[in-house]
């Protein structure tokens, strides 16, 4: 049986393929399991500084697979009901607090879970006919894996509540209207556009780039005293770094700098 995880490292960029084609990527037990550890592993592997995360097939991800789901269900299998402390909050956290950059290479649909994972990413390439669907409130259920914290951040509270509670798809067109896309591109050239700029990504000051995730998130929910000193200790981390007195030394010699991710 084919691998559900595709890893590949090249160049400094770590990319996690999705690989369940025939059930558009929906999310069984053995892809979370392996997502969680994929993620762990390349959040602290220093050789990789960005991360591009996509789909096989004609999909992206299509969130839970719920034909494991009912059976589990059926059975009174309990592990359906812990799932979303197992697999999803420990996925939405690694993607959302990665210390580095994040790339959702959007494919083809993306729903529920899947969808939720792309918003938990930094950028998000799509394709031109792919479409994002938060599918809960059509099987019952409410918002996981993030949403809940993503979306409003992304696109507003309003526009949140109407892709939740109406549980239709959107176009990438309406999607790239919205605000949930960095670019829009045919299906073809998805992944090498992802890829390129995790490349771009992966050549840049990397404990920077933690930083500034870092900033983002915490002033979110923080006031501005709180989001200020977080700065300066943010700030004072990244001023220590090699790359930082590697890059002023270059800007006073009106050099282009070259950063080691450290």
């Amino acid at each position: 049986m084919a691998d559900v995880l595709l890893i590949d490292r090249a160049d400094g960029v770590a990319t996690l393929t999705m690989n369940r084609p025939e059930s558009m990527n929906s999310l069984s037990t053995e892809l979370k399991d392996a997502l969680v550890q994929a993620l762990a592993d390349v959040g602290t592997d220093d050789t990789v500084r960005a991360v591009v995360l996509t789909g096989s097939g004609r999909g992206f991800c299509v969130g839970q697979d719920l034909s494991e789901h009912i059976q589990l269900l059926e059975a009174g299998d309990p592990a359906p009901l812990r799932t979303v402390v197992e697999h999803y909050n420990p996925i939405a956290l690694s993607l959302a607090q990665m210390p580095k950059p994040v790339i959702a290479a959007v494919n083809g649909t993306a729903a529920g879970a899947g969808a939720s994972f792309s918003f938990a990413c930094d950028f998000r390439i799509v394709a031109e006919e792919a479409k994002f669907l938060l599918a809960f409130a059509n099987v019952g259920l409410a918002l996981d894996s993030g949403a809940s914290w993503t979306l409003p951040r992304l696109i507003g509270a309003g526009r949140a509540l109407e892709l939740a509670l109406l549980a239709q798809p959107i176009t990438a067109e309406t999607a790239q209207r919205y605000g949930l896309v960095t670019q829009l591109v045919p299906a073809e050239q998805v992944l090498p556009t992802a890829q390129e700029l995790a490349a771009r990504l992966a050549a840049g000051p990397t404990v920077a780039y933690a930083g500034i995730k870092n900033a983002i998130h915490h002033a979110a929910t923080a006031t501005l005293e709180q989001a200020l000193e977080n700065e300066a200790i943010l700030q004072t981390a990244a001023g220590a770094t090699a790359d930082h007195r590697a890059a002023v030394a270059a800007f006073v010699k009106k050099e282009k700098p070259v950063f080691r991710g450290r």
